[in-house]
């Protein structure tokens, strides 16, 4: 098996996945973020802004290292990947401190619909941080490991992707549409590759793609219930 994953080195297909993460951020967050900043309208706490740089800075990092892949510098790519994990653990911590305030500021106004949303923020970064944890655990095996690092790049680009309901038409559900559905596809892109490319799937998308699509699903069947607001509730009184 070791042999058919050889072919998959050196790939565009990493690049491209980096290059679409980056210009998903750009344009989920233009009208929440970059352009409210531009214009001096934007008010948070600092953690927003490094939460924001650290997600930032770890999709560069990304993209980084599939093009030094690309270019064979293998030697290279292994000493700049030492960054990835601490980044990974200052996207979750960050990211989860930015979830809080962001539920707190909305209660008033959205009650339990934002400490819903707070349980999903959790849940998703968390997962996203297991992805990059089982990246660096198999760092020998390029196979695995860009497939994991890949894995967690899509799943930490769901709330981008969602913010791309600002700029289209209004639609009923577009935490289905866009959430779940439209985030989920490059996993489904990536799985189907393998299988035209290679003939399988590798065991990555299946076991990793498994609890992402469990992890979303999960996260829209209790969204608003009697089960997700009061966790988020007891998470949220956990916190500074």
């Amino acid at each position: 098996m070791a042999s058919i994953w050889a072919a998959d080195r050196a790939q565009r297909f990493y690049v491209g996945i980096a290059l679409f993460a980056l210009t998903a951020i750009a344009v989920g967050f233009s009208t929440t973020y970059l352009i409210p900043m531009a214009r001096r309208t934007f008010n948070a706490p600092v953690v927003v802004h490094v939460h924001g740089a650290c997600a930032f800075m770890w999709m560069s990092l990304f993209l980084a290292q599939a093009l030094l892949v690309r270019s064979g510098r293998t030697k290279l790519h292994m000493r700049v990947g030492q960054a990835g994990l601490p980044l990974a653990l200052a996207i979750w911590f960050s990211g989860i401190l930015t979830a809080a305030w962001a539920a707190r500021r909305d209660f008033p106004s959205q009650g339990q619909v934002a400490e819903a949303s707070f349980v999903g923020t959790v849940s998703g970064l968390s997962l996203f941080l297991a992805f990059v944890a089982a990246g660096y655990a198999v760092r020998r095996r390029p196979a695995a490991h860009k497939r994991w690092m890949a894995l967690a790049a899509i799943a930490v680009l769901w709330p981008a992707i969602f913010r791309w309901r600002h700029l289209l038409p209004t639609m009923s559900r577009p935490d289905i549409i866009l959430g779940l559905f439209v985030a989920d596809l490059p996993i489904l892109v990536a799985i189907l590759r393998d299988r035209l490319r290679y003939g399988l799937v590798h065991p990555v998308w299946l076991l990793g793609g498994t609890f992402w699509f469990v992890e979303q699903g999960f996260e829209v069947a209790v969204f608003d219930t009697m089960w997700s607001a009061p966790i988020g509730r007891v998470l949220l009184a956990m916190l500074p």
